[in-house]
């Protein structure tokens, strides 16, 4: 199994839209990805590990996939309109990370 995290850095300028995110965004990526996603989940960046320090993501979006293939079978077809939809909730550039699940 394989994650796919989309990081999206925090910065005084950064905007995010974390309704729109969890509500809109995620359930169109799901539904266009179809059973490729075996879990899907989201974190909203509170802190980081210093005290009074905002945290390094402002969000954080994971993508559960058997395998690399998988994802990236999935995902190719519709990267265009996955990506297209991020100015509707930030303005921000993502990091995206692959891991495999141990």
């Amino acid at each position: 199994m394989i994650r796919v995290s989309v990081m999206y850095p925090n910065s005084d300028s950064a905007v995010f839209d974390i309704d729109y995110y969890i509500n809109r965004h995620i359930p169109m990526v799901k539904e266009l990805l179809g059973d490729a996603i075996k879990d899907g989940a989201v974190d909203s960046g509170i802190a980081s590990g210093v005290a009074g320090e905002a945290a390094p993501f402002i969000a954080v979006g994971h993508l559960t996939f058997d395998s690399v293939e998988a994802f990236q079978n999935s995902f190719g077809p519709h990267a265009e309109k996955i990506l297209g939809d991020a100015p509707n909730y930030t303005n921000t550039q993502p990091q995206i990370q692959i891991s495999e699940i141990k």
